[in-house]
């Protein structure tokens, strides 16, 4: 069996959890719509914009993210319960092959598909970084010991939107390969990684808060 460092463990699961709870494959059929009227060279633009905005938001909740919780007196257990909580949401609607309202709702699409320019609204946030990928970036941002972790959680979400560049930009031959079906359960497995993705946040966050829940 292979003994994988507790740390590389902990980059690897931020990395699933990003592709989990942001689904690359997922965002493909709206990413489509959105950008059906524009040439091929316009959307590989809006692709590309779309990565660095996911990767300028993401990396910034590493920074930044709990600085901002202390500022309005939210503590990071509590965050994390709820953050679980609205994960776990995200992951049901998933496993019914659906889009959350929590990243897009109906008359937000409606509105998207009306727009010039879709790669940061609604695309980058919040369809892609929305607030589950957001609040998994803060919670895990605040398990790290030093900045140094840190810096090599928001390389982890470079690499990552480096990862959600390449099936946007062949968002085309993979729709044509996969159709509906495929794509729906891509999404589905996703929804399933992020149950437990959410569970660990809630459990977590309430052990915190209600430290006698731990030794129940």
């Amino acid at each position: 069996m292979v003994d994988v460092k507790p740390e590389v463990l902990f980059y690897a699961k931020a990395f699933v959890g990003l592709m989990a709870i942001t689904n690359p494959i997922g965002a493909i059929p709206p990413l489509l719509a959105m950008t059906s009227d524009i040439s091929q060279d316009e959307r590989r633009k809006t692709i590309r914009r779309c990565a660095v905005a996911v990767a300028i938001i993401l990396v910034g909740a590493v920074w930044i993210g709990d600085s901002l919780l202390a500022t309005f007196g939210i503590g990071v257990p509590a965050f994390r319960a709820g953050g679980g909580i609205l994960i776990m949401s995200m992951s049901i609607a998933m496993l019914h092959a659906q889009t959350s309202h929590a990243r897009q709702t109906p008359k937000e699409f409606e509105h998207a598909q009306s727009k010039e320019d879709v790669a940061i609204v609604p695309l980058a946030i919040p369809l892609i970084a929305g607030p589950g990928a957001i609040s998994l970036m803060i919670v895990t941002a605040s398990q790290c010991p030093d900045w140094s972790a840190r810096g090599l959680l928001a390389g982890v979400v470079v690499l990552f939107c480096v990862a959600l560049w390449i099936p946007l930009r062949l968002a085309d031959s993979i729709s044509e390969r996969m159709g509906p079906t495929g794509l729906n359960v891509v999404t589905r497995v996703m929804g399933l990684i992020l149950v437990a993705v959410g569970i660990q946040m809630l459990t977590g966050g309430l052990k915190e808060l209600l430290p006698g829940l731990a030794g129940s």
